[in-house]
């Protein structure tokens, strides 16, 4: 079960990290900066993104809208969350916080500045 967690986890880590590598390469390259830098930069934008995420899903507090009905100008109808919506919030805010954590540490390790790679 854990090896599975870990390949997931690999896996979409994977899939983030090559999606930012290429859209951050192009943006370098149609900047015309330097590819790395630009590349380094970024991975510090989607992994602080990814914790600022982290931060805010994990601080959710434990009531949740009753119904999906529109709500602009009445009261809105709210319940307490339920032991699995508040494990869940708390596992979805790990995984933000861990995968901002690890493009942050790609971002120092590809950054033409730390002299990393």
């Amino acid at each position: 079960m854990l090896k599975a967690a870990i390949r997931r986890f690999l896996v979409l880590l994977a899939g983030i990290a090559g999606v930012t590598a290429v859209l951050s390469l192009l943006g370098g390259l149609l900047g015309g900066g330097s590819v790395s830098r630009a590349v380094a930069i970024g991975f510090y934008l989607v992994g602080s993104f990814m914790l600022i995420a982290g931060f805010f899903i994990g601080n959710r507090g434990p009531v949740r809208p009753k119904g999906t009905g529109p709500m602009l100008f009445g009261s809105r109808i709210m319940r307490w969350a339920t032991p699995l919506e508040r494990e869940d919030s708390l596992n979805e805010s790990a995984l933000f916080v861990a995968l901002g954590f690890v493009l942050i540490v790609i971002g120092v390790a590809v950054d033409s500045r730390t002299g990393l790679l």
